[in-house]
C-alpha cells in the first residue's frame, strides 16, 4: 500500500462514516457516501490504466468532482498534477511540456470560472509520451517563474500529514462537527490542505457557496449555520459590503490566506461581525509557516506553526525544509540551500515570535489571493511578433507598457489566449521607447511609465 493510499484511509478512518463531510445547499454528503463515491472513481480510473506511480493531470473546476476524483487518484497511488481550473490552453500546454503527465483528467471547460458545481462529466486521455513518477511526489503544484516556464513543486505523503497534523495543532481550528465555510481555492494549498484535507482529519464539514457573491456566501454561511470561514481578502472585502447580514449564530472565527489583508478591509470586517480577521501564511513549497486565527496578532500572521523552522536572513524570510528541495526541476536562482527556503518575502521577527510581512522582494505579486508573476506576463507580451520590449508592473492594477507595432487591443485579446484571467494586464501602453535608467536598464516604476504615456 502506497503512502497516500495509508494516509487517505488513516483521514477517513479518524471519525464515523455518518459525520456529514461535504455541504451545498441540500447536498450534504457524509464521510461514508464520499468514500465510496472516491472508490467507485478509482475503480474507473483503474479500468483507464492509471495505477500506482501513474502521473496524471487533473484540471477540473471546485466541485465534489474536483474532491472525489483528487482522493480516487490518491487511493490508487497516482502522482496528481493539480492545475487551476481558470488556466488557458496556453497554460496547460507549457505545463505538459514541462511535467509529462502520463494522463489528464479533465472536468468543465479551461479558462473559465464557474459557479460551484456538484457534479462534472470527467474526460480522461492517456498520453504515450507521458513518464511516469521519478519520486515519491504525490501532490504536484505549479508555480509561474519569470521565464514563463511553471516551477514544478511537490509535496510527499509525509509532508502532506505533518501539515494536516500541524492545522489540528493550532488554536482556534475548527473542530469535530464544527462546519467552514471554503471561499478559498481547492486547488491551491490553502483551501486544498486547511480546508479539504484538514476537515477530513479533524471531523469538520466543508461548506461551499453557489457563487463568489456576498450574497451567496452569507447565504451559505447562513443555511449551514457555519463556524469558521475560510477564504482571500477579497472575500472578506466583498461580504462587509453585504447591505444586512443575516444570523449567524454560531460563527466564531475567519481566516484569510493568500495575500496580507489590507488594515482597511481588516477593519471593516471586525466592525460590520464584531470580530477580528485571522491570518494564514506559507507558500506552495512549504506549506503552512505562520498563522493566528483571532486575528489579535495583527499587524503580524501569527507565530511559527508548530513543527516550522523560519529566520529572516537579510531581511528576507527563510524556511527550513530538511528533506530537500520542493521543486522537481531546477528552477533559476538560489532558491534552496543548505535546507533553507527562500521564499523572496521581506520580513521581519517581532520580539514577540510574530511573523511580520512588507511584501515581495521580487516579481512575484498577489492578486486576489493568487500569485501572479509579472515577469510570465512579460514573457508572453514578448511573445507577439509586433512587441520588441514589455515592462509590466503593478500598483493596484496590473498595467504594461510595450514597444512595437502591435496594438493595445491586439496584445489584449493575445493575452487572453495565453494566460488566465486573473493574469491579464488591466491596461496596456504602447510607447514610443520605454523608459531606462542611466546605465540602460528598464524602468520599473509605475508612476515614471505613466509619466511616458503620451497627453
Amino acid at each position: 500500500m502506497s503512502g497516500m493510499t495509508e494516509l487517505l484511509r488513516g483521514l477517513f478512518d479518524a471519525h464515523p462514516g455518518d459525520l456529514p463531510y461535504l455541504a451545498h445547499g441540500d447536498d450534504i454528503r457524509t464521510r461514508a457516501r464520499v468514500r465510496t463515491e472516491v472508490a467507485q472513481e478509482a475503480a474507473v480510473f483503474a479500468g483507464c490504466g492509471i495505477r500506482e506511480g501513474s502521473t496524471v493531470m487533473l484540471q477540473v473546476p471546485p466541485s465534489y468532482t474536483q474532491v472525489q476524483a483528487m482522493l480516487a487518484l490518491w487511493s490508487l497511488g497516482a502522482q496528481v498534477m493539480l492545475v487551476d481550473h481558470r488556466f488557458k490552453p496556453a497554460e496547460v500546454d507549457a505545463i505538459r511540456a514541462t511535467a509529462h503527465p502520463e494522463f489528464t483528467v479533465r472536468g468543465g471547460v479551461a479558462g473559465q470560472t464557474p459557479s460551484f458545481a456538484r457534479e462534472y462529466e470527467l474526460i480522461t486521455r492517456h498520453h504515450r509520451t507521458g513518464l511516469p513518477a521519478a519520486t515519491a511526489h504525490r501532490l504536484v503544484q505549479f508555480s509561474s517563474g519569470s521565464t514563463g516556464t511553471p516551477k514544478v513543486i511537490g509535496r510527499t505523503p509525509d509532508s502532506l500529514a505533518e501539515e494536516i497534523d500541524r492545522f489540528t495543532r493550532i488554536d482556534g481550528m475548527p473542530r469535530a462537527g464544527e462546519r467552514v465555510l471554503l471561499l478559498s481555492s481547492t486547488a491551491h494549498s490553502f483551501g486544498l490542505i486547511a480546508g479539504l484535507l484538514h476537515s477530513l482529519r479533524a471531523g469538520v464539514t466543508a461548506v461551499f457557496a453557489d457563487r463568489v457573491s456576498a450574497k451567496d456566501i452569507l447565504a451559505a454561511a447562513s443555511r449551514h449555520d457555519v463556524h469558521h470561514l475560510f477564504g482571500t481578502p477579497f472575500h472578506y472585502e466583498l461580504v462587509s459590503t453585504a447591505a444586512r447580514l443575516p444570523p449567524l449564530p454560531s460563527l466564531r472565527a475567519a481566516v484569510s490566506g493568500g495575500e496580507i489583508m489590507d488594515p482597511a478591509t481588516a477593519k471593516r470586517f471586525e466592525d460590520r461581525f464584531g470580530f477580528a480577521v485571522g491570518e494564514s501564511y506559507g507558500t506552495t513549497e512549504t506549506g503552512v509557516v505562520a498563522m493566528d486565527v483571532s486575528g489579535s496578532m495583527r499587524p503580524s500572521v501569527g507565530r511559527a506553526c508548530p513543527g516550522v523552522r523560519m529566520r529572516v536572513l537579510d531581511g528576507e524570510l527563510e524556511v527550513h525544509l530538511p528533506d530537500g528541495s520542493p521543486y522537481l526541476h531546477p528552477v533559476p536562482g538560489d532558491r534552496y540551500r543548505d535546507g533553507w527556503l527562500r521564499t523572496r518575502d521581506r520580513a521581519e521577527i517581532g520580539d514577540d515570535g510574530g511573523l511580520l510581512l512588507f511584501g515581495r522582494g521580487d516579481s512575484l505579486v498577489v492578486i486576489g489571493g493568487l500569485k501572479v508573476d509579472l515577469g510570465e506576463v512579460e514573457t508572453v507580451l514578448r511573445g507577439h511578433s509586433g512587441v520588441l520590449d514589455a515592462v509590466v508592473v503593478h500598483d493596484g492594477l496590473t498595467e504594461a507598457y510595450v514597444t512595437g507595432t502591435a496594438s493595445e487591443s491586439e496584445l489584449l485579446a493575445w493575452c487572453r489566449d495565453r494566460l488566465a484571467d486573473y493574469k491579464l494586464p488591466r491596461r496596456i501602453r504602447v510607447l514610443a521607447e520605454l523608459p531606462r535608467t542611466p546605465n540602460g536598464k528598464l524602468v520599473r516604476r509605475g508612476e515614471v511609465l505613466r509619466g511616458a504615456v503620451p497627453a
